[in-house]
């Protein structure tokens, strides 16, 4: 749940906040600072939570784990449940942040095109976008079994492959999608966008679920007919 607070909120705030400014000062940040949010957000928490709970802070790396035979159901079932908690708590602050005036009588001193961070399509692009979430998050998960394997993963260096690779994921996908490859993320923003009178997010969010979790489980597949350990 801490995990997944702190990607959501660094990562969405930093979409939030990217172009904006205040006054006539700019402070926001491009797609490459955008990307580089989430991905940092995995690095730090790679390393301050994977000894306690392999830091998934994301329901398809939990499926990924689950499919590939690391994890039981029943574990698989409570780490998604929290995620998705971790990404709503998130978002509501985002949105406090975003909807609280510094001054009488303002709601909001920020005028971006979104105030949430919230995943969603051009009408009409539904397959690109499907397509996208699904091969991007077939690439984040498999580096991630990859990575964490036992016996040939990459040891103390994953957390720092698995961040950069999230960086290059939303690099190319931001400009499809804004970029999901993590169904909790996408669940929070949309809550709130749907409160702010914005609920295209919500009628989409389904394609950021079953598109990350289809993704998530043909990494599974993949990384299995390797020859991994198999480990339970």
């Amino acid at each position: 749940m801490i995990g997944t607070f702190v990607l959501t909120l660094m990562g969405c705030g930093s979409a939030v906040f990217a172009g904006i400014g205040l006054g006539t000062t700019g402070y926001g940040v491009s797609t490459l600072g955008v990307a580089m949010a989430f991905g940092l957000a995995v690095v730090a928490m790679a390393y301050t939570i994977g000894n306690i709970s392999g830091c998934h802070i994301n329901p398809a790396i939990t499926v990924g784990v689950w499919a590939s035979g690391r994890m039981k159901g029943k574990e698989a079932a409570g780490y998604m449940v929290f995620q998705v908690i971790g990404a709503i708590i998130a978002s509501a602050v985002i949105y406090m942040l975003v909807h609280t005036g510094n001054a009488a009588g303002e709601t909001s001193v920020f005028n971006d095109t979104t105030t949430t961070g919230a995943n969603s399509f051009l009408p009409g692009n539904i397959y690109p976008a499907f397509f996208a979430e699904f091969i991007f998050t077939f690439i984040f998960v498999l580096v991630v079994l990859g990575t964490t394997d036992s016996k040939k993963g990459a040891g103390a260096f994953a957390g720092l492959a698995i961040g950069l690779t999230l960086v290059l994921v939303h690099i190319a996908c931001i400009p499809v999608t804004g970029t999901s490859v993590n169904p909790a993320r996408s669940i929070g923003p949309a809550i709130f966008a749907c409160i702010e009178g914005n609920c295209i997010p919500m009628q989409q969010l389904w394609l950021f679920i079953v598109a990350p979790v289809l993704g998530a489980l043909l990494s599974a597949g993949v990384w299995k007919s390797l020859g991994t350990d198999g480990e339970k």
